[in-house]
């Protein structure tokens, strides 16, 4: 019958980094409220009719906002004391990619990378990004924490003898500064009422890195989509990009492989490899998965009934599905 539109049942899957383990269950807890406040705010928006785009944008936003993920506010330092910031948005439906590398004093950088969605130049980096925030006007914008800077010199004292930052920011790794690294990364995977899929990443960098050394985040490799799936990675960048793990999900899946068996194959692929990384991604069919080498990923997702995480998915090479 005409005038009849179809619908598709809004998913959404979100992640906050991957790497070593939270500080117990108060962390993980902690963590687990976050990330299910934006599933609920940003689903509602799904429901409502938002565009997977645009919902892609606004779960970034809100991670980015929050001081306890590696992006935006709470981002970590280089070692020279700065902070760079990456973020990349895919858009599955026009298979259009954006992204900005090395931004700085800059609040939300997956804003710059949605604006580069219409522009002929769709990826640029520190200068290119600074030039664009001052064309849109956007205020300069201080994302360091306490938090974040206490880690830093506490590392400095060391000889920044450590790979990377704290996947969180948490006071006991402050203290502590354990010794395990996480790798701190937020990402988002939406499929939209109309079927639509759109994949965004964004993160504050490893922390302590050589300055100008650039994350997956803001590459196909670690943030991909077409009209089939989408991928968010998070983890080692140099081993995503190795990997080539976003794109190499969702061509398997383009080709006929279901979605989680795109990630099994995948991650199996990566353990032989001894890679430390996570991914999150969802098919057009509406299946939900996620993948995972590090000890911990902490993704949550939306499947229309439910909320759910994977904060306490055990060691190893894992991939669920929904």
């Amino acid at each position: 019958m005409s005038g009849i539109s179809s619908f598709t049942q809004p998913k959404l899957i979100i992640h906050g980094g991957a790497g070593s383990s939270l500080k117990g269950k108060e962390g993980a807890d902690a963590v687990r409220k976050s990330l299910y406040a934006i599933l609920s705010e940003v689903y509602d928006l799904l429901l409502s009719g938002l565009d997977a785009a645009s919902a892609a944008v606004r779960c970034c936003e809100l991670l980015e906002d929050d001081p306890r993920f590696n992006a935006g506010t709470g981002s970590v330092l280089q070692s020279d004391g700065q902070i760079r910031m990456s973020a990349a948005l895919m858009n599955g439906v026009s298979q259009r990619f954006s992204g900005v590398i090395n931004a700085s004093r800059v609040k939300n950088p997956i804003q710059l990378a949605q604006f580069l969605q219409d522009s002929d130049d769709r990826v640029l980096s520190d200068i290119g990004a600074q030039e664009l925030m001052r064309e849109l006007q956007l205020p300069y914008y201080d994302p360091l924490t306490k938090i974040r800077l206490q880690e830093w010199l506490l590392e400095r004292e060391g000889n920044f003898d450590r790979a990377m930052a704290g996947v969180v920011a948490e006071r006991e790794l402050v203290t502590e500064m354990a010794s395990e690294a996480g790798r701190g990364t937020i990402g988002v995977v939406v499929l939209d009422s109309q079927g639509q899929i759109a994949a965004g990443t964004s993160t504050g960098g490893k922390g302590f890195e050589r300055i100008g050394r650039v994350s997956d985040s803001a590459m196909p490799a670690g943030n991909y989509a077409n009209a089939r799936a989408g991928v968010s990675c998070t983890g080692i960048g140099e081993h995503i990009i190795e990997e080539c793990l976003a794109p190499r999900i969702v061509i398997r899946t383009t080709d006929g492989l279901p979605l989680s068996q795109a990630f099994e194959r995948s991650f199996q692929e990566a353990d032989l490899r001894q890679r430390d990384f996570g991914a999150i991604g969802i098919a057009a069919d509406g299946t939900i998965a996620w993948g995972k080498t590090s000890e911990v990923l902490l993704a949550a997702y939306h499947d229309g009934e439910k909320m759910a995480d994977s904060l306490e998915m055990g060691t190893g090479t894992q991939t669920s599905s929904v």
